[in-house]
């Protein structure tokens, strides 16, 4: 698929305006589920069994849990808002904080590189509550406003408390330390503000690290789908119907009048956005989602760094459940106080998922059961409600759910979230920055030990009730077989669960390598040419081509990365050699970087960092096709498969004569079938129809390319606007 085709719907960012609409049969199958449920859990009491009351109730509590909870995902995502940008004021005064505390210098630098390219900002802030000498010289060095404190009070709400005392601006732009924006965030969001009661403009929180703990990627890798993705395309646009949608501490804008209503960002817990969303909401302001990804940080590499996130939102719901009395407050409508109460009603899940996990232990090692019968009866309300259950939330999550993937992360932290519910006691909770990086292996282990006893206690329950059964003092056979298969789905889960956080935890590398590939001129005496530079980061890269297989281990050498914005020159070493190991069995090196200037280093991370462009060039998508939709796709004569395959780009050097404005280099995707149109990115824009001469770069060599131009897009990054063309060969 040319990625002028791809549908708005399918890349990272913006849902189509078609999905915020339940369709008719989608509404109707909700409708059934509903319908289905009250009919099981009405009937259920009279299914308990008179020997095990407290077992049966305690299921049964666990089953009105959960489609309580399910009632609540329908009513907040039954209808999205999807908006769409307005004209920026003509002048507006915005400061850009960005608050830091323990995050490397170079992780800082690209966010405040990628701030000060922010159209509409007028000062940019570094907030360093780490009081670090580096820090100071950072913001000397790109021309930002340094600000510390010498008392760390109240965490991160502090530092932004203290940054407006400092500050006049009418509004406040907030990206976290590790969140590059693009140059449009504010050019975007800022139009929103036209109606004086809104507050906040929230966008999404997106990554670039798309290896990271909480990405997946699907067996044709062009389906890339992060566990946050159902929040940020469905839910928070959900909520935006109801005028509940968080502020989420970054990549936002804050009217300064709004927040100084409520006496500033909120403290007294360590969740400052949601506690601040929700006092802004009680006093009346409205808020504004913008479902357009404009911002990209650093997700947690690993599961300890996640578990101690989500840990952490979990503790601080809870205290700002206790402080301010969501559902008896004054100020706040129905509709918000059920968003609010959705939100922090998920973390009892954890209590939920854990009766769950371990009743087929109970059921096959004591032989008792929490139902008086597995018979008929029985069945014939259990089946349709939980897969009622299942179908409905693929449907109403527009394809941004993902059970099974789901489910494996709702293993991961079903302890965490047990441990969160206790912040409901906890009056001071320490604010804790969440680390980034992978941890060890090891560590990893520690953290997992809830659901290594999960998989241990279901995998000797199940010998256990076979034995019992053999014996004659055990389950009837239906039920036995249908407890084996409980015990059997959990402890795989769990094994799933497992084997994903120890696979991320051993992952090495430094820095994350974007799958974007440029040309890389080597000028290595006796080795001239031009190879495919692809995995690229600050710290390396991967190079393909004839050339490059004969360079050997060890070898030093000069090159120049042509990038769309220029030449950047640069000195690496090959520290690994690889044959035939592109999908065109070309051979590769693997080279470390070494930067004469500083400055080359940071136009190559101002290429790489801040924007979608490797969801573009890759053909990645965050969503999958619902049942419903497939099946549609299916009748009318489709695959019903759920996506395109990942598109596949060459660089492309464009010949000056063409007109190119500049732009030396481009992009060209690979030849879909023997002949056909191709997809051409450019840096300049192109003159439509005209004829291009251009020479392709492969992975096996040079080869001419010559074709006209038509329908032109326009991707916005951080370095530049890049325009994409369909190019008739």
């Amino acid at each position: 698929m040319l990625l002028s085709e791809t549908p708005p719907d399918t890349a990272v960012g913006t849902p189509a305006a078609r999905l915020a609409t339940l369709s008719v049969a989608q509404r109707l199958l909700a409708a059934i589920f509903v319908a289905v449920g009250i009919w099981y859990l009405a009937w259920r009491p009279s299914s308990f069994n008179p020997s095990a009351p407290a077992f049966s109730a305690l299921i049964y509590g666990a089953e009105l849990f959960g489609f309580g909870c399910a009632l609540l995902y329908l009513f907040m995502c039954w209808q999205l808002r999807v908006r769409r940008p307005r004209p920026p004021p003509s002048s507006a005064r915005v400061a850009v904080f960005v608050p830091t505390i323990n995050e490397s210098v170079d992780i800082v630098r690209r966010t405040l590189m990628s701030a000060r390219a922010l159209r509409y900002a007028t000062e940019v802030w570094l907030l360093d509550d780490g009081n670090r000498p580096e820090m100071r010289v950072l913001a000397d060095e790109l021309g930002c406003r340094y600000l510390a404190r010498s008392v760390n009070t109240d965490a991160k709400a502090g530092n932004l408390n203290h940054a407006l005392q400092h500050s006049d601006a009418e509004f406040v732009a907030l990206f976290d330390a590790d969140h590059a924006p693009m140059p449009a965030f504010l050019e975007e969001t800022l139009g929103f503000f036209a109606d004086p009661r809104v507050a906040f403009v929230q966008t999404p929180q997106d990554f670039y690290n798309l290896d990271s703990f909480q990405h997946r990627h699907g067996r044709n890798n062009s389906l890339v789908w992060s566990e946050q993705s159902l929040f940020f395309r469905v839910i928070q646009a959900g909520k935006d119907r109801l005028n509940s949608a968080f502020f989420c501490g970054s990549c936002a804008v804050v009217r300064r009048k709004a927040l100084d209503d409520i006496g500033g960002f909120a403290t007294g817990t360590v969740t400052e956005d949601i506690h601040t969303s929700l006092r802004l909401h009680k006093r009346g302001w409205r808020s504004v989602y913008y479902a357009r990804s404009l911002a990209f940080g650093l997700a947690p590499a690993s599961a300890v760094p996640f578990l101690k996130q989500r840990l952490r939102w979990g503790q601080g719901a809870m205290q700002v459940w206790r402080r301010e009395r969501v559902l008896t407050a004054t100020g706040l409508s129905l509709s918000q106080r059920l968003s609010y109460l959705a939100t922090m009603l998920a973390y009892f899940e954890g209590w939920q998922r854990a009766v769950f996990f371990l009743a087929p232990v109970v059921v096959l090692t004591t032989g008792t059961m929490p139902i008086l019968a597995f018979d008929d009866e029985f069945l014939v309300r259990f089946v349709p409600y939980y897969l009622l259950t299942f179908w409905v939330f693929e449907e109403v999550a527009r394809g941004y759910g993902r059970t099974l993937l789901t489910e494996q992360y709702t293993m991961i932290r079903f302890a965490v979230f047990v441990t969160a519910t206790f912040g409901w006691f906890l009056r001071e909770l320490r604010f804790v920055v969440t680390p980034k990086t992978a941890g060890q292996a090891t560590t990893t282990r520690r953290y997992l030990w809830p659901q290594y006893l999960v998989l241990a206690l279901n995998a000797i329950a199940i010998p256990v009730g076979l034995l019992l059964h053999w014996r004659g003092g055990g389950l009837p056979t239906g039920a036995l077989l249908a407890n084996l298969l409980w015990a059997s789905l959990t402890l795989g889960l769990a094994a799933l669960a497992i084997r994903f956080a120890l696979r991320v935890a051993s992952f090495q590398r430094r820095e994350y390598r974007f799958p974007l590939s440029v040309p890389f001129r080597i000028a290595a005496p006796g080795r001239p040419g031009l190879v495919l530079a692809t995995d690229l980061s600050p710290l390396g890269c991967r190079l393909i081509g004839t050339a490059a297989g004969t360079l050997g281990l060890d070898t030093r050498l000069r090159g120049e990365l042509l990038l769309p914005t220029g030449p950047v020159p640069v000195e690496a070493s090959v520290r690994s050699r690889q044959f035939g190991a592109s999908p065109d069995a070309a051979d590769a090196a693997g080279c470390e970087f070494h930067w004469a200037s500083a400055g080359d280093c940071h136009r190559l991370e101002q290429f790489l960092f801040g924007s979608d462009l490797q969801w573009h060039l890759n053909g990645y998508s965050e969503r999958a096709r619902p049942p419903l939709e497939r099946l549609a796709d299916l009748l009318h004569g489709g695959d019903g498969s759920r996506l395109p395959a990942g598109q596949r780009w060459s660089p492309l050097l464009l010949a000056e004569e063409d007109g190119a404005n500049g732009a030396a280099v481009g992009f060209i995707s690979a030849p879909q079938g023997a002949v056909g149109a191709r997809a051409v990115v450019t840096l300049g824009s192109l003159p439509a129809g005209m004829l291009l001469r251009a020479r392709e770069i492969t992975a096996t060599g040079v080869r001419r390319v010559t074709g006209r131009v038509a329908a032109r897009q326009r991707v916005e990054t951080h370095s530049a606007p890049f325009y994409v063309y369909r190019l008739s060969t």
